[in-house]
């Protein structure tokens, strides 16, 4: 089963109306975008926590890493350039951070709030390789600027 976007947008839209709470957006996307696609086996976000750190926040899946610098793997890599990542094949990334063995491709989103403020990354991974493409990448980014928009940094 792909992610019907549309209805995934629809669907987070009518969760979170009102919502600006950081934490309570993204415990409500991942768990949404975590169950909207058999793709994704892990979906979580990472939060800017100080100036070139990432720290878990709420996620779908096993256990992820608790803490990624902004020069480590496919997460930082996305934080420190402010551009969205799709590894078709994470072996072959320079760094990856291996959070879980099965991992074979991973998508990762930088979240900015209405100012342009980075809040964090949405990391999905999945045990596929080459899950994922450009028209993920845009529907969830799409998503994402909706639902973080008014998100006080």
């Amino acid at each position: 089963m792909r992610a019907d976007y549309g209805e995934l947008a629809r669907r987070i839209s009518g969760l979170t109306a009102g919502e600006r709470d950081m934490i309570a957006l993204m415990a409500t996307l991942a768990c949404e975008i975590h169950h909207a696609d058999a793709r994704f086996d892990w979906t979580g976000f990472y939060r800017v926590v100080a100036p070139g750190l990432l720290k878990i926040g709420p996620y779908q899946g096993g256990h992820g890493c608790l803490t990624i610098p902004f020069g480590r793997g496919v997460c930082g890599a996305a934080a420190r350039t402010g551009q969205t990542q799709i590894v078709p094949d994470v072996d072959a990334f320079p760094g990856h951070i291996a959070c879980s063995a099965s991992t074979r491709s991973e998508l990762v989103i930088p979240v900015f709030n209405g100012a342009g403020a980075l809040l964090g990354v949405l990391d999905i991974d999945s045990d596929q390789p080459d899950a994922f493409d450009e028209g993920d990448a845009r529907a969830l980014d799409e998503i994402l600027a909706q639902a973080f928009r008014d998100v006080s940094a």
